[in-house]
Parts: structure tokens; C-alpha cells; sequence
């Protein structure tokens, strides 16, 4: 599998404006910025002809590169998750799917349904996140380490949320020790004084349901300082925080691939009419043989969309 930071020319710009984003909010105001060959970002003049990308308060980064430059998809994918700071934070999740919409077979199996180049985006996708969260159905089918070890870029906290402690405290996240983790759960399934699970520190939950319980899960990140939270699966707690109206993107992975029956991805009340069902504003990217659907579900799209240009990042 190619390595993250090499296989796209954005990359490095991209971690550097996803560092320079808090610092610039809380500046207040407007920056141009040009990159040189290392992919270092430096202060520019307002309206540089050569400026790739510029911040603008209360609303992020802005793209100044033309659609041909190699760079163009890369930073156009991610500046959105750049652009996210404690006064503006973003959660956004995650998932690959078959073209029949399973994450999975029957058995569980699920390595892999998208291809090399959607890992490699999710990597990135973890290394611009403060935290990754997961529960406990990823956990128990793919014993995930949910580090960034295919690309250049921090590693994040790992959040496991498991409201009924149903998972073997051999699993990785609770034992290795690269990144730390916290293990949410059910106040109720924890002994009196119990801090950790293995190298995991516990992080209790008090509320009586699954929705209530991923909005404490949320809660206490964002009280921990953790302004972009990636959710990375699977489609039971993806559903949840969709369904819970606590996800501000969703980003779906479509393989083509049939499965015919398995886990389901996105599950979520049927509406009755098809009207009421929401169409998000999105865009699409296609990464190997995979599209990625990226929504936006807080900006409500035009009552004519027009259709969404594809555009390639690996």
C-alpha cells in the first residue's frame, strides 16, 4: 500500500493548514498563504498572485489553486476538516460500503471492502482529527490499532464507545500503547473506583440510551478540547450520531462490489414519503476504483442541485 504523504503532492499542505487553523481563528484575521517546494505554507499579501490558499475568520480556508494543478482535490477534500477549530468544531463520519450497501458480509467480514487508496484517506482522516471514535462492533470484527501509521501526521485519541462492555480487554486499542485511548461505557457495567480498561482510561456514561449516550460521548471530547471528531464506524454508531443529528459530514465510500447480504451501512427510521427524505448538499471524489460521497449536512443543498464533479485524489 503506498504511503499517504507521497502518493498525493497535497498532503503536506494540508497538515499545515489543518495546525495553523486554531491559531488563526483566534487571531481573527484574514491570511493569504503560498507554499514552497516542501509544501510549507508562508504568510502572503493579500491577493498574492501566487497564494494557494487564504483563511477568512468565521468561516475557514478558501482554495486559490486552479483545478489542474495536482494539489487541486487533495486540499479541496480536506480544507473543510482544516477549516473546523474550537469556536467552529465539525464531527464526521465515515463509511465504505458495497454498491448494495453493506459494510460487511454476514460473518462480519469487512477487510476490505473499499481499496488501498480509501485507507489511506482514512488515515488522513484520523491524523487531521483530534479524536477517532469507533464502537464496539469495529472493534470486536477488525481488533483495529487506529493509528496513523500509513501516513505522515499525529496520531489521535482513540475512543472506543461500548454502553454494554461487551469487548475482550485483549483487543489493541486496549493494550498498545501508541496513541492513547478512551474506553466509554455504561456507568452501571464499571466496578466501584474503576479508572482503566488495560491502558484505556474508562470514561463512564450515565445516560439510559444509545442516542443519549453518544451525545455525552461527544460532549466530553469536545469539553477535552477535541474540535475535529472523526467517527470512523461502523454503521450502527455512524447511524446513530446521523440519525441523533450529531454528525456535521458523512463521507460514504461506495466499492464496486456486491454482496448480496451482510451488515448494513446507513440504517435510519424509513420516512414515508420520499420528499421527506434529506438529499444533503455533497461532492464526489473517486479514489481508485471507489467513489467517495462527501455531505455536508448542515447546509441544505439548492432545489436543483447541479450535478457534482468528480474528482480524483489517488
Amino acid at each position: 500500500m503506498s504511503h499517504g504523504s507521497v502518493a498525493d503532492p497535497a498532503w503536506p499542505l494540508v497538515l499545515a493548514a489543518g495546525a495553523l487553523a486554531g491559531a488563526l481563528e483566534r487571531n481573527g484575521e484574514p491570511a493569504s498563504f503560498v507554499a514552497d517546494a516542501e509544501g510549507r505554507l508562508h504568510r502572503a499579501s493579500e491577493g498574492a498572485p501566487t497564494r494557494v490558499l487564504s483563511w477568512q475568520p468565521g468561516v475557514g480556508w478558501r482554495l486559490h489553486v486552479p483545478d489542474d494543478d495536482p494539489r487541486s482535490p487533495g486540499l479541496d477534500l480536506y480544507l473543510p476538516l482544516c477549516s473546523a477549530t474550537s469556536v467552529r468544531p465539525m464531527t464526521l463520519g465515515h463509511l465504505g460500503q458495497s454498491l448494495d450497501g453493506f459494510i460487511a458480509t454476514s460473518s462480519g467480514e469487512s477487510q476490505y471492502v473499499t481499496g488501498p487508496e480509501n485507507m489511506v484517506h482514512m488515515h488522513r482522516l484520523r491524523a487531521l482529527s483530534d479524536a477517532v471514535v469507533v464502537g464496539a462492533g469495529t472493534v470486536a470484527a477488525d481488533d483495529p490499532q487506529l493509528t496513523t501509521r500509513l501516513v505522515t501526521g499525529p496520531h489521535p485519541l482513540r475512543v472506543v464507545v461500548d454502553p454494554e462492555r461487551r469487548l475482550d480487554p485483549a483487543a489493541r486499542v486496549f493494550t498498545e500503547t501508541t496513541a492513547p485511548t478512551l474506553y466509554a461505557c455504561a456507568r452501571r457495567r464499571l466496578a466501584a473506583g474503576e479508572t482503566h480498561v488495560g491502558a484505556a482510561q474508562v470514561l463512564a456514561l450515565d445516560a439510559d440510551s444509545v442516542p443519549a449516550m453518544m451525545r455525552e460521548v461527544i460532549a466530553a471530547l469536545r469539553a477535552r478540547g477535541c474540535a475535529r471528531i472523526f467517527v470512523e464506524g461502523g454503521g450502527v454508531t455512524v447511524s446513530t450520531l446521523l440519525e441523533a443529528s450529531l454528525l456535521d459530514r458523512l463521507q460514504v465510500a461506495v466499492a464496486p462490489m456486491f454482496i448480496g447480504e451482510g451488515r448494513p451501512g446507513i440504517r435510519m427510521a424509513p420516512a414515508v414519503r420520499l420528499g421527506a427524505c434529506p438529499r444533503p448538499a455533497y461532492r464526489v471524489f473517486r479514489m481508485g476504483g471507489d467513489l467517495l460521497f462527501d455531505c455536508d449536512l448542515r447546509s441544505a443543498p439548492s432545489a436543483a442541485p447541479p450535478p457534482a464533479p468528480v474528482a480524483r485524489i489517488l
